[in-house]
């Protein structure tokens, strides 16, 4: 088996002595499949070098002696980063989580071409390592929309390879997708259709589907696009939570919020998260509810993300504007309503999710949402879950959390009003479902699933 991606399981640094380390990658596809995939072998996974240290350990044979058999590309720079800032984060991230303002953006122009140019290359390259070290009839398993042309490339080079991909966003409909030129498109589409296509949600494989349809034509062959949910690595979230790194943040939260209710989130600093609608919902709550000032606190354990495009640095900057702005309004010389925690820390991030009363989850779009389900799983407190429909986890969780509309501030600050004031055996018996449904599928069974697929 071969994962293709375009982050690794392992990013490197140099220790104090200079010498390379390796450190378990970021990202939910890492978490997944790194544990499934531990000193397999025959399973080999290739991804990007990312930095400087990443390409010395390629160089130098560190990667060699991990759990994981991994090949790391040293791309072109330049191409490199026209793949990922510019096409992958710029345009189809946008694109898929329907965030374009398009009275203004976007604008395909030559710079555009050339990107797109170097976003096809890169594809390129990761399809030509396959086709040139995997034996007849390998499942290939390759994920997420920055490899999306990867499929039909292997498929003209190597058509014995049984190859899957699989993405992790949202898809765009076809309204969405007509934004892109249409030979850009169609590109797009024909690769994807040319292998089995998976899907967290019924409702993207959906809008995939329609999208391929309208792309290619009434004639064009679409291999059938599958479903198939990821599920949180239940005993990977229980060693995490009993670490000391966890049992020291769980302290340092419990010093700072004591016995009052908390609204937790955990994000990183993305458009699409819709932190900052999030936050001027618990301000008209602390408006309309005068009672729960003091009483609650809203801890954001949310961390920067792609701070190489302008529009995520903007909303880094309105994100620390609102809740300096709430805070301003509110405080009182022993409680502050909104803490902002902005480290990446996995550790602090469970201990939160065990602390919390509520977890808002209130996304513009995504594609599945991981923290939804990893939350009710570590929660200690019977926690509800507010939930925007528009997170692919709301289709498995739907019945036991609240619904709240991403863009409607007002029906956000009562649902979460609701979810403070829930009775506490109502409380007790939605954390029990929604324990029972986020547990339902594990990262092994998605596994299963990618690879059912790939043999047909």
């Amino acid at each position: 088996m071969i994962i293709v991606s375009h982050r690794g399981p392992y990013q490197f640094s140099r220790d104090d002595d200079g010498e390379l380390v390796a450190q378990r990658g970021a990202g939910g596809i890492v978490s997944a499949l790194s544990p499934l995939l531990a000193d397999k072998a025959d399973a080999t996974w290739i991804a990007a070098a990312m930095s400087d240290d990443d390409r010395a350990a390629g160089r130098a044979g560190t990667i060699a002696h991990l759990d994981v058999n991994v090949r790391l590309l040293d791309l072109d720079r330049e191409q490199h980063r026209m793949h990922y800032e510019v096409v992958a984060n710029g345009v189809l991230w946008f694109l898929h989580h329907g965030m374009f303002d398009r009275a203004r953006r976007p604008r395909f122009d030559l710079r555009f071409r050339d990107a797109w140019e170097a976003f096809v290359a890169v594809n390129q390259h990761f399809a030509d390592v396959v086709a040139q070290s995997a034996p007849a009839g390998e499942i290939v398993l390759v994920q997420d929309y920055q490899l999306c042309l990867v499929p039909g490339q292997l498929r003209a080079q190597r058509p014995d390879l049984r190859v899957v991909h699989f993405t992790h966003t949202p898809f765009a409909g076809p309204d969405d997708l007509s934004v892109l030129p249409t030979d850009v498109g169609a590109q797009l589409c024909a690769s994807l259709a040319s292998s089995p296509a998976g899907f967290h949600t019924g409702r993207w494989a959906d809008a995939y589907r329609r999208s391929a349809r309208a792309a290619l034509g009434r004639g064009a062959g679409i291999a059938a696009p599958f479903v198939a949910s990821l599920g949180p690595d239940v005993a990977a979230l229980e060693a995490v939570s009993v670490s000391t790194g966890a049992r020291a943040a769980a302290r340092s939260l419990a010093d700072v919020v004591g016995d009052r209710l908390v609204i937790a989130r955990t994000d990183r600093i993305e458009p699409s998260k819709n932190i900052v609608r999030g936050f001027l919902a618990y301000d008209r709550l602390l408006e309309a509810r005068p009672g729960l000032r003091g009483r609650v606190v809203f801890v954001a354990m949310v961390y920067p993300s792609r701070q190489g495009l302008a529009e995520y640095l903007a909303y880094e900057s309105e994100v620390e504007q609102t809740v300096a702005r709430v805070n301003d309004r509110w405080s009182t010389r022993d409680w502050k309503p909104i803490l902002l925690d902005d480290r990446d820390d996995y550790a602090r991030s469970v201990a939160g999710m065990q602390r919390y009363d509520v977890l808002l989850v209130n996304a513009l779009r995504d594609g599945l949402n991981l923290v939804a389900k990893e939350g009710p799983v570590v929660n200690r407190r019977d926690g509800v879950l507010c939930l925007s429909p528009e997170a692919g986890a709301y289709e498995e969780l739907k019945t036991a959390a609240l619904r709240v509309h991403p863009y409607d501030i007002e029906q956000c600050a009562g649902a979460l009003d609701d979810a403070l004031s829930m009775p506490l055996d109502e409380r007790a018996g939605r954390a029990s479902k929604l324990r029972a449904l986020a547990t339902k599928r594990s990262p092994a069974d998605w596994l299963a699933d990618l690879v059912g697929h790939a043999g047909q």
